[in-house]
């Protein structure tokens, strides 16, 4: 038990700006229990979702606009800059190596940039049409996809490949599906017992969403690195909003 909450405290430390005050041991812990990223994802993204409870009383653009500097104060826009790196070796032309350096290179390129809009402007749509959904519904949707992109992370963690040392092989290495599996298991059950309701969707849409950057890192940088599991994050938060947004528009 006390692993556990040194592996929560870790998790929130690293994954949002809550003032947990990390300790000895916490870091450690964390890196080695995937389990606890949904677990930070389901409370980090309850409280950015207070925003969407007045939807009934204030515009949607209003409301999204909230939403989306709910998320970035609460869980914070570290992980902005591996969308940026990303963007960058995206478009650069070149082998696995090539684009690795432009992952570490400090200079933002056009490629940043375009990457950067992309996301920002995804989630603060994606409030916009939260927002027009009832208050209660549209932050299950928000909840749910947080914990489905922390969830996607944790298994990347459990079981992907670094393509180098740094952040990535730091999580690769230490990561055991032992540690993956009793979150998946209780997100999974959970999941099946209400689909097919829109934030279940919309989980799944999260999930996805990160597969989108692993897969492209595991074919052009040789594997994962820590501005894979940043960048992969933000797109699977935007995937997975505007998959539960089309799954309530639909139904």
């Amino acid at each position: 038990m006390r692993r556990w909450l040194r592996a929560i405290r870790g998790g929130f430390a690293f994954l949002t700006r809550f003032p947990v005050g990390s300790r000895e041991g916490d870091w450690t812990a964390f890196r080695s229990t995937p389990a606890a990223f949904p677990v930070v994802g389901l409370v980090g993204g309850a409280i950015a979702a207070l925003p969407l409870l007045a939807a009934d009383v204030l515009a949607p653009a209003t409301v999204g606009f909230g939403y989306l500097l709910a998320i970035y104060l609460v869980m914070g826009i570290n992980h902005l800059d591996g969308v940026a790196d990303l963007g960058d070796a995206f478009v650069v032309h070149g082998d696995a190596e090539r684009r690795r350096e432009v992952l570490k290179d400090t200079t933002t390129g056009v490629g940043a940039l375009l990457a950067l809009s992309v996301v920002v402007a995804g989630v603060a749509l994606g409030g916009v049409g939260l927002a027009r959904m009832a208050p209660l519904e549209a932050v299950a949707v928000a909840v749910a996809v947080e914990v489905g992109a922390k969830l996607g992370m944790a298994t990347m963690a459990a079981f992907g490949a670094a393509s180098h040392d740094g952040m990535g092989r730091q999580f690769t290495d230490s990561s055991t599906v032992g540690g993956y599996l009793p979150a998946a298991v209780v997100v999974v059950v959970g999941a099946t017992l209400v689909w097919p309701h829109p934030a279940v969707i919309g989980l799944c849409g999260a999930i996805a969403g990160v597969g989108l950057p692993w897969y492209w890192a595991n074919r052009n940088l040789d594997g994962i690195s820590g501005d894979v599991f940043g960048a992969a994050n933000e797109i699977g938060r935007v995937v997975g909003l505007h998959v539960g947004v089309i799954a309530w528009t639909l139904s």
